[in-house]
Protein backbone atom coordinates (compact mmCIF):
# COMPACT_ATOMS: atom_id res chain seq x y z
CA UNK A 1 0.00 0.00 0.00
CA UNK A 2 1.46 3.59 -1.03
CA UNK A 3 2.67 5.73 2.04
CA UNK A 4 0.17 8.29 2.60
CA UNK A 5 0.07 10.84 5.72
CA UNK A 6 -2.77 13.14 5.35
CA UNK A 7 -2.00 15.29 8.36
CA UNK A 8 -1.85 19.24 7.69
CA UNK A 9 0.59 21.04 9.97
CA UNK A 10 -0.54 23.90 11.85
CA UNK A 11 1.69 26.77 12.16
CA UNK A 12 2.02 28.25 15.64
CA UNK A 13 1.51 25.41 17.32
CA UNK A 14 4.39 23.51 16.76
CA UNK A 15 7.48 23.30 19.69
CA UNK A 16 10.79 21.82 20.47
CA UNK A 17 11.41 19.88 23.43
CA UNK A 18 14.39 17.34 24.34
CA UNK A 19 12.63 14.13 25.00
CA UNK A 20 13.08 11.71 28.36
CA UNK A 21 13.94 8.42 28.14
CA UNK A 22 12.25 5.53 27.83
CA UNK A 23 8.64 7.25 28.47
CA UNK A 24 9.08 9.28 25.22
CA UNK A 25 10.36 5.75 23.05
CA UNK A 26 7.08 5.42 21.60
CA UNK A 27 6.91 8.87 20.40
CA UNK A 28 10.65 8.65 18.40
CA UNK A 29 9.54 4.86 16.90
CA UNK A 30 6.25 5.99 15.62
CA UNK A 31 7.85 9.32 14.03
CA UNK A 32 10.90 6.84 12.50
CA UNK A 33 8.07 4.61 11.12
CA UNK A 34 5.47 7.41 9.56
CA UNK A 35 9.01 8.32 7.54
CA UNK A 36 8.09 8.43 3.72
CA UNK A 37 9.81 5.52 1.74
CA UNK A 38 12.02 8.04 0.17
CA UNK A 39 12.29 9.76 3.49
CA UNK A 40 13.64 6.81 5.62
CA UNK A 41 16.10 5.41 2.57
CA UNK A 42 17.59 9.20 3.37
CA UNK A 43 17.67 8.77 7.12
CA UNK A 44 18.69 5.19 7.17
CA UNK A 45 20.86 5.13 3.29
CA UNK A 46 18.76 2.27 2.60
CA UNK A 47 14.73 1.29 2.14
CA UNK A 48 15.05 -0.53 5.88
CA UNK A 49 12.31 -2.41 7.46
CA UNK A 50 9.71 -1.83 10.09
CA UNK A 51 11.54 -3.97 12.63
CA UNK A 52 14.64 -2.48 12.14
CA UNK A 53 13.08 0.99 13.04
CA UNK A 54 11.73 -0.65 16.44
CA UNK A 55 15.33 -2.10 17.06
CA UNK A 56 16.73 1.17 16.34
CA UNK A 57 14.19 3.24 18.69
CA UNK A 58 14.67 0.95 21.48
CA UNK A 59 18.79 1.40 21.53
CA UNK A 60 18.49 4.70 21.22
CA UNK A 61 16.30 4.90 24.30
CA UNK A 62 18.86 2.78 26.06
CA UNK A 63 22.23 4.07 25.07
CA UNK A 64 22.32 8.02 26.17
CA UNK A 65 21.54 9.28 22.31
CA UNK A 66 19.51 12.55 23.01
CA UNK A 67 16.72 13.35 21.31
CA UNK A 68 15.66 17.08 20.26
CA UNK A 69 11.96 16.75 19.15
CA UNK A 70 9.77 19.04 17.29
CA UNK A 71 6.09 18.27 17.91
CA UNK A 72 2.90 19.20 17.21
CA UNK A 73 -0.38 18.13 19.15
CA UNK A 74 2.06 15.79 21.35
CA UNK A 75 3.22 14.05 18.10
CA UNK A 76 7.27 14.05 17.19
CA UNK A 77 7.10 15.38 13.55
CA UNK A 78 11.37 16.00 13.28
CA UNK A 79 13.82 14.73 15.23
CA UNK A 80 17.53 15.84 16.09
CA UNK A 81 19.57 13.01 17.40
CA UNK A 82 22.74 13.24 19.66
CA UNK A 83 24.18 10.17 19.97
CA UNK A 84 26.79 9.46 22.56
CA UNK A 85 30.91 9.63 21.48
CA UNK A 86 31.53 6.40 22.43
CA UNK A 87 29.65 4.95 19.70
CA UNK A 88 31.71 6.73 16.95
CA UNK A 89 34.94 5.29 15.10
CA UNK A 90 36.88 8.95 15.80
CA UNK A 91 35.45 9.69 19.12
CA UNK A 92 32.55 12.30 17.94
CA UNK A 93 29.37 12.56 18.72
CA UNK A 94 27.50 11.49 15.80
CA UNK A 95 24.50 13.28 15.10
CA UNK A 96 20.88 12.48 12.53
CA UNK A 97 18.11 14.37 11.80
CA UNK A 98 14.62 13.50 10.27
CA UNK A 99 11.49 15.41 9.13
CA UNK A 100 8.45 14.02 7.81
CA UNK A 101 6.98 15.29 5.00
CA UNK A 102 4.00 16.71 6.17
CA UNK A 103 5.83 19.44 7.98
CA UNK A 104 8.97 20.16 5.60
CA UNK A 105 9.42 23.76 4.27
CA UNK A 106 8.41 25.01 7.64
CA UNK A 107 12.05 25.61 8.85
CA UNK A 108 11.68 22.66 11.35
CA UNK A 109 15.11 21.01 9.95
CA UNK A 110 16.72 24.71 10.94
CA UNK A 111 15.21 25.25 14.21
CA UNK A 112 15.99 21.51 15.17
CA UNK A 113 20.09 21.92 14.58
CA UNK A 114 19.80 24.94 16.69
CA UNK A 115 18.53 23.27 19.33
CA UNK A 116 20.69 19.96 19.29
CA UNK A 117 23.78 22.95 18.98
CA UNK A 118 22.73 23.84 22.09
CA UNK A 119 22.41 20.61 23.49
CA UNK A 120 25.91 19.62 22.47
CA UNK A 121 27.79 22.87 23.63
CA UNK A 122 25.21 22.86 27.07
CA UNK A 123 27.24 19.15 27.17
CA UNK A 124 31.08 20.55 26.41
CA UNK A 125 31.19 19.00 22.74
CA UNK A 126 33.40 20.97 20.36
CA UNK A 127 32.86 19.05 16.99
CA UNK A 128 30.24 16.60 15.59
CA UNK A 129 29.92 14.47 13.15
CA UNK A 130 27.75 14.74 10.46
CA UNK A 131 26.88 11.43 8.22
CA UNK A 132 24.14 10.79 5.61
CA UNK A 133 23.29 9.67 2.73
CA UNK A 134 24.92 10.84 -0.55
CA UNK A 135 21.79 11.41 -2.11
CA UNK A 136 20.34 13.80 0.84
CA UNK A 137 20.72 17.09 -0.94
CA UNK A 138 18.48 18.54 1.91
CA UNK A 139 20.54 16.97 4.86
CA UNK A 140 23.64 18.75 2.93
CA UNK A 141 22.19 21.91 2.73
CA UNK A 142 21.37 21.94 5.79
CA UNK A 143 24.80 20.80 7.17
CA UNK A 144 26.13 23.22 5.05
CA UNK A 145 24.06 25.88 6.68
CA UNK A 146 25.70 25.63 9.75
CA UNK A 147 29.04 25.29 8.67
CA UNK A 148 29.72 21.63 8.40
CA UNK A 149 31.34 20.78 4.72
CA UNK A 150 30.98 17.04 3.80
CA UNK A 151 32.75 15.15 1.52
CA UNK A 152 31.76 11.50 -0.17
CA UNK A 153 33.04 8.76 1.25
CA UNK A 154 31.97 4.62 1.48
CA UNK A 155 28.41 5.48 -0.14
CA UNK A 156 27.39 8.30 2.16
CA UNK A 157 27.95 11.84 2.90
CA UNK A 158 30.17 12.67 6.33
CA UNK A 159 31.74 15.87 7.86
CA UNK A 160 32.58 17.22 10.95
CA UNK A 161 30.73 20.45 12.58
CA UNK A 162 32.39 22.69 15.10
CA UNK A 163 30.35 23.92 17.90
CA UNK A 164 31.28 27.25 18.92
CA UNK A 165 31.30 28.31 22.98
CA UNK A 166 27.97 29.38 23.52
CA UNK A 167 27.32 32.93 25.94
CA UNK A 168 25.79 32.12 29.73
CA UNK A 169 22.51 33.77 28.43
CA UNK A 170 22.09 31.35 25.82
CA UNK A 171 22.93 28.35 28.29
CA UNK A 172 20.16 29.93 30.62
CA UNK A 173 17.22 29.66 28.52
CA UNK A 174 18.31 25.79 27.47
CA UNK A 175 18.15 25.56 30.98
CA UNK A 176 14.41 26.73 31.25
CA UNK A 177 13.33 23.40 30.31
CA UNK A 178 13.83 21.12 33.09
CA UNK A 179 15.92 22.86 35.87
CA UNK A 180 14.07 25.81 36.37
CA UNK A 181 11.07 24.14 36.50
CA UNK A 182 12.09 21.91 39.26
CA UNK A 183 13.85 24.86 41.01
CA UNK A 184 10.18 26.82 40.86
CA UNK A 185 8.80 23.57 41.91
CA UNK A 186 10.96 23.11 44.96
CA UNK A 187 10.34 26.97 45.89
CA UNK A 188 6.47 26.73 45.72
CA UNK A 189 7.08 23.57 48.17
CA UNK A 190 9.15 25.57 50.29
CA UNK A 191 6.95 28.15 50.70
CA UNK A 192 3.76 26.09 51.35
CA UNK A 193 5.81 24.14 54.26
CA UNK A 194 6.69 27.43 55.70
CA UNK A 195 3.33 28.54 55.60
CA UNK A 196 2.28 25.11 57.44
CA UNK A 197 4.47 26.08 59.74
CA UNK A 198 4.10 29.68 60.80
CA UNK A 199 0.42 28.60 61.41
CA UNK A 200 1.12 25.83 63.26
CA UNK A 201 3.39 27.51 65.62
CA UNK A 202 0.54 30.41 65.79
CA UNK A 203 -1.67 28.10 67.25
CA UNK A 204 0.65 26.61 69.49
CA UNK A 205 1.22 30.12 70.92
CA UNK A 206 -2.63 30.49 70.88
CA UNK A 207 -3.45 27.55 73.31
Amino acid sequence: MPYEDTYRPRPGFGYVRTLSRREELPLLRDHLLRLDPESRHDRFNGFLDDSFIESYAEKCADDGTIIVAYMESGIVRGAAELHPAEQSEDGLPEVAFSVEKCVRRHGVGSVLFKRLISEAQWRGHRRLRITTGAQNQAMRALAAKFGACLIFRRGESTGTLDVPPQPQAELAKLAIDTPLVAARAMMNLNRACWRLFSRMYSSGRAA
